[in-house]
C-alpha cells in the first residue's frame, strides 16, 4: 500500500470530521481506526508510525483539558487580552442592548434551518385586521395627497382630527392606557398600507410609534410619567416628538454638546432640584406642532448636589412646550414633502429631575435607552414605508405597462421595459419579505439590532432602485406633477428615507457588519467577555472552551467554504421544496464563506478592522443579502409554498446571490493583506465566481406577473391601499386591469378589421357605428371598447394648470416673507 495512504487517510477524515463539525474527541477516534485499517491493509510501517506519533502528538494536549488549559489556552489568553481592542462603554452598550435571532445562524457557517423554519408565522388578530379594515381603510380614502404636498403643505384639519379620534398616535400604547396595545407587526400593516397612499401621513403617524417619547415611557418612565402622559399620548391631546439630531453631532448620541446642569430652579411655584439645559436640535420630525418634546442630553452636576459623579451622561428628558425659554423654530421642508419637521431651542431650560424619562434613577442612561429602543422604530417605520410605496408602485406599473401602447403595443411587451418591470418585481417582493421578517422579530419578543439595520438599509436603497425604474416606464405620466400623478412625490420623497435614522452610507459601511460580527457571531463577544472576566479562574475556563470551539468552527469554515466552492453547493442536506432546495444550499455556501472571512479579517485585522469601512461595508452586504433571502424563503414558506410566487422567489434570490457573491469577490480582492486576500479566494471561489444575474427568460416571467391578474400579483398587492376612488388614482389604474385584458382581444380584431377593410372615418365613435353596420363588432363589444378608452385616457392623463397657481410663493407677495438658512 502506498507511503502516502496513512497521511491521505488522516487528511480525508480530518476534513470529514471538519465539514460535519465533529469533536476532536470524534475525530480522534475515527482517525485512529482509519490508520489501524491502513495498518492491516499493508501500510508502509515508517510512514504509519509517524502519521500515528503525530497525531497523538497534536490530539493528545488538546484532549487533556489540564493540559490544554496550562500549555495553550493560557499563554493565549494573556496574548489576547494585550491585543484586543478596548470597548468604550458606549460601544459596550450598543453591542449588548440587542438581541441575536437567527442572523447568529448566518455567522455560524452551518444554519440551523429548523430554527428559521420553527419561527411563528406572523398573524394579525382580529381586532388588529379590523383596524386595518375600518378606520385604516376609511384614513386612506380621506387622503388627497396633491392636496397635502402641494395646496396646504400639512394634513388636512380633518385628516388630523380622524388620527387623533381613531387612536393612531396610540397604537402601540397599552389598553390600559387607553392605546390600542398592538403588535409590532400590526404596527407595520398600518404604516405600510398609510406608505402606500401618501408618505406623509405614513410618517405622521409612525413617528408616534417609533423610537419617541410613547415607546420610551413604556419602557423606562416612571409609573406616574406613565400614567399622566400615556393616555394623552394614546388619544393624541399630545402630540410628541423628539430631539436627538443637531447641527454639531448629528445623530450621534455620545457626541451631542447639548448639556444639562443639575441646579435648583422654580417649577409650578415651587424651588426643586432639577436640571438647567442648552440645547440645539434640528431635522426634528412633528417638531413645528408637537406639544411633548423629547429630548436628549449631557446631564453634568458640577455642584455634586446628586452624588460623586459631575458627568452623568446622556440622558432623556420630556419638555411640554410651554416650558418657558423652549423655541420650536420654523418648518423645513423636506423635498416637497411636507411632513412637519423643524428645529427645537432652548437656552437654560429648567425642568425637575421629575421630567427626566425614568425620574432620577435612570438620569445617565439615555445611551442604553436609546440603543434598547431604536432597534424597534428602526425594524418597522421606514421598511415598512418603503414596503408600502413599492409594493404599490409594482402593482400600478405593470399595469400602466399594460394599458399603456406605442406602435401597436402595450409598452411593457418591450425587452427594455421588461427589464425594468422585471427589477420591480424583484425588489417589491425582496422589500416585502425583508420589511415584514424585521417586524416579526420584534413581534416574536427580539430586540433586533442587527436585523433593523439591515432592513432599514436595504429596503429603503432597493426602494430608490424601485422608483426610479417606475418612473422609467411611466415616462412623461411620472414627470408632470398634479393630482394625478401618484409618483413624482414618491420620486422626491425617496432621498428623506436614505437620510434619515441613521445616513445609508454610514448605515452601510459602519455598523451591519461592525455591529454584526462581534453581536451575532457565536464565539467572539463571548471570548472577550471571558477575557475580561474579574474572575480569572473562571475566565480561563470559559475563555479556554470558547477558544477551541472557535478554532474548531473556523477550520470547519474552511473546508466548507472549499468544498462548497469546487461543487457549486450542488450537494448536501436541506430544507424546502424542489424549488428552493437550491437556495438553501447556496445560503449553506456563503454562510460559510462568510464565517470564514470575517474570522479571518477579525484575526488579521484587529481594531483596526472598524477602520476598513470599505470591507466592513462589502462584507456586510453579504450578511445582508444572507438576511434578506432567510426572509424571502420564510415569506414562501409561511404563505405555503404558492406555485404562483415562485418565479418571484426564483428571480429576487439569484438576483440576491449575485449581489452576494459581487461583495464578497470585491472585498477580497482588495483585502488589505494582500497574501490574505489571495488565499481565501482559493478557499472561497477555488474555480473563480460563478453566480449569474437573473436570466432574461426568468426576468420575462417576473414582469409577466405585473402585467397580468393572477394571484401571485394580488399577493404582492396585499395590504396596500388599492380601492378605487376619486383621490387613489394608483388605485383606478390598478383595478382596470381586468378589464382591459378582456377588452384586448377585441381591440385587435376591430383595429386589423380598420386596417383591412378600411374604414371610412377617422373618429373613434364613427369608427364604432361603421364597425357594427359592417358586423365587425357588436354590441357588447362595442361597450367594450369605449370602456377601455376611457380606461386609457385615465390611465395616460396629466395635469395642466393656469401659470398663476405655478407662480412659487405668489401668495406671500408684499407680506416680507422670508426664507432663512438654519
Amino acid at each position: 500500500m502506498s507511503v502516502i495512504a496513512p497521511w491521505l487517510a488522516v487528511l480525508l477524515i480530518a476534513a470529514f470530521a471538519s465539514y460535519h463539525r465533529y469533536s476532536l474527541a470524534v475525530f480522534a477516534a475515527l482517525a485512529g481506526s482509519a490508520l489501524v485499517a491502513c495498518g492491516l491493509l499493508g501500510a508502509e510501517p515508517t510512514s504509519l508510525a509517524v502519521a500515528a506519533g503525530l497525531l497523538a502528538v497534536v490530539v493528545l494536549p488538546l484532549l487533556i483539558t489540564p493540559i490544554r488549559r496550562h500549555l495553550i489556552t493560557s499563554p493565549l489568553l494573556g496574548f489576547y487580552t494585550r491585543i484586543l481592542p478596548p470597548l468604550s462603554a458606549t460601544e459596550r452598550t450598543a453591542l449588548e442592548a440587542g438581541t441575536v435571532g437567527f442572523e447568529g445562524q448566518l455567522f455560524s457557517g452551518k444554519p440551523d434551518w429548523n430554527l428559521l423554519l420553527s419561527q411563528p408565522k406572523p398573524m394579525l388578530t382580529d381586532e388588529e385586521q379590523a383596524f386595518l379594515d375600518g378606520p385604516v381603510e376609511e384614513l386612506c380614502t380621506m387622503v388627497n395627497d396633491w392636496e397635502i404636498t402641494h395646496v396646504h403643505a400639512d394634513l388636512q384639519p380633518e385628516l388630523w382630527d380622524f388620527i387623533k379620534k381613531n387612536k393612531f398616535f396610540g397604537m402601540i400604547i397599552p389598553k390600559e392606557y387607553g392605546g390600542l396595545g398592538f403588535s409590532a407587526l400590526a404596527n407595520h400593516k398600518v404604516i405600510q398600507k398609510l406608505a402606500s397612499v401618501s408618505s406623509v401621513v405614513s410618517s405622521t403617524v409612525g413617528v408616534p410609534n417609533s423610537l419617541g417619547p410613547g415607546e420610551l415611557l413604556m419602557h423606562y418612565g416612571t409609573q406616574e410619567q406613565k400614567d399622566y402622559y400615556l393616555p394623552r399620548l394614546a388619544d393624541g391631546r399630545e402630540v410628541p416628538c423628539f430631539g436627538l439630531t443637531g447641527p454639531w453631532a448629528g445623530s450621534d448620541a455620545t457626541s451631542i454638546p447639548d448639556y444639562g446642569v443639575v441646579c435648583k430652579g422654580q417649577w409650578n411655584g415651587a424651588n426643586v432640584l432639577g436640571v438647567k439645559l442648552t440645547f440645539d436640535k434640528r431635522y426634528i420630525t412633528l417638531a413645528p406642532v408637537a406639544s411633548l418634546i423629547g429630548l436628549a442630553f449631557r446631564m453634568y452636576d458640577p455642584d455634586k448636589l446628586l452624588g460623586d459623579q459631575a458627568d452623568i451622561g446622556i440622558t432623556l428628558a420630556l419638555l411640554p412646550r410651554d416650558t418657558p425659554g423652549v423655541e420650536v423654530g420654523r418648518r423645513a421642508m423636506p423635498l416637497n414633502s411636507p411632513f412637519q419637521n423643524g428645529p427645537v431651542r432652548g437656552k437654560e431650560v429648567f425642568i425637575p429631575l421629575s421630567q427626566l424619562i425614568g425620574g432620577e434613577e435612570m438620569a445617565g442612561k439615555g445611551w442604553q435607552m436609546l440603543v434598547e429602543c431604536l432597534s424597534i422604530g428602526r425594524s418597522i417605520t421606514l421598511p415598512s414605508t418603503a414596503s408600502g410605496g413599492s409594493k404599490m408602485g409594482a402593482v400600478v406599473t405593470g399595469a400602466y405597462a399594460r394599458i399603456r401602447k406605442q406602435f401597436g403595443l402595450s409598452v411593457g411587451r418591450f425587452e427594455g421595459v421588461e427589464e425594468a418591470l422585471s427589477r420591480i418585481a424583484g425588489n417589491a417582493y425582496a422589500i416585502s419579505a425583508l420589511s415584514e421578517a424585521a417586524a416579526a422579530a420584534v413581534w416574536r419578543g427580539e430586540l433586533p439590532a442587527v436585523p433593523s439595520t439591515i432592513a432599514k438599509y436595504h429596503c429603503t436603497e432597493m426602494s430608490r432602485q424601485l422608483v426610479s425604474d417606475a418612473m422609467d416606464v411611466h415616462g412623461g405620466k411620472g414627470i408632470i406633477l398634479g393630482p394625478q400623478n401618484y409618483l413624482g412625490r414618491a420620486w422626491q420623497a425617496t432621498p428623506i428615507s436614505i437620510t434619515v435614522e441613521g445616513a445609508n452610507i454610514m448605515t452601510r459601511s459602519l455598523m451591519i457588519f461592525g455591529q454584526g460580527a462581534i453581536l451575532c457571531h457565536p464565539f467572539v463577544l463571548k471570548e472577550m467577555k471571558a477575557a475580561t472576566n474579574p474572575d480569572r479562574a473562571q475566565g480561563l475556563r470559559d475563555f479556554d472552551r470558547l477558544l477551541f470551539g472557535h478554532i474548531g468552527a473556523a477550520i470547519s469554515n474552511a473546508v466548507r467554504s472549499l468544498w462548497f466552492g469546487i461543487t457549486n453547493a450542488a450537494f448536501g442536506s436541506a430544507p424546502g421544496d424542489a424549488h428552493t432546495k437550491r437556495f438553501y444550499r447556496k445560503l449553506n455556501r456563503y454562510s460559510a464563506a462568510l464565517a470564514l472571512c470575517a474570522d479571518v479579517s477579525m484575526l488579521t485585522l484587529g481594531g483596526k478592522l472598524k477602520f476598513k469601512e470599505k470591507l466592513s461595508g462589502r462584507l456586510g452586504d453579504v450578511l445582508s443579502q444572507l438576511y434578506i433571502i432567510c426572509a424571502i424563503l420564510k415569506r414562501y414558506e409561511d404563505q405555503g409554498r404558492p406555485v404562483a410566487d415562485q418565479p418571484l422567489v426564483a428571480y429576487s434570490v439569484i438576483d440576491a446571490v449575485h449581489k452576494m457573491e459581487s461583495a464578497l469577490s470585491t472585498a477580497l480582492r482588495n483585502f488589505p493583506i494582500r497574501p490574505v486576500g489571495w488565499a481565501l479566494w482559493l478557499l472561497v471561489f477555488p474555480f473563480g465566481r460563478r453566480a449569474t444575474a437573473p436570466s432574461d427568460r426568468l426576468g420575462r416571467r417576473v414582469a409577466a406577473l405585473l402585467m397580468s391578474p393572477n394571484e401571485a400579483r394580488d399577493r404582492m398587492a396585499d395590504g396596500v391601499f388599492t380601492t378605487p376612488c376619486a383621490n387613489n388614482p394608483a388605485g383606478r389604474i390598478n383595478s382596470y386591469l381586468t378589464k382591459v385584458v378582456l377588452a384586448e382581444p377585441v381591440e385587435r380584431k376591430f383595429l386589423k378589421a380598420m386596417k383591412d377593410s378600411h374604414l371610412s372615418t377617422l373618429d373613434f365613435e364613427a369608427q364604432l357605428d361603421e364597425g357594427m353596420r359592417r358586423g365587425v363588432i357588436n354590441a357588447e363589444e362595442r361597450r367594450q371598447l369605449e370602456e377601455l378608452r376611457v380606461m386609457t385616457i385615465d390611465t395616460i392623463r396629466v395635469d395642466d394648470f393656469e401659470h398663476s397657481e405655478l407662480v412659487a410663493a405668489s401668495s406671500l407677495k408684499g407680506t416680507g416673507a422670508v426664507v432663512r438658512a438654519a
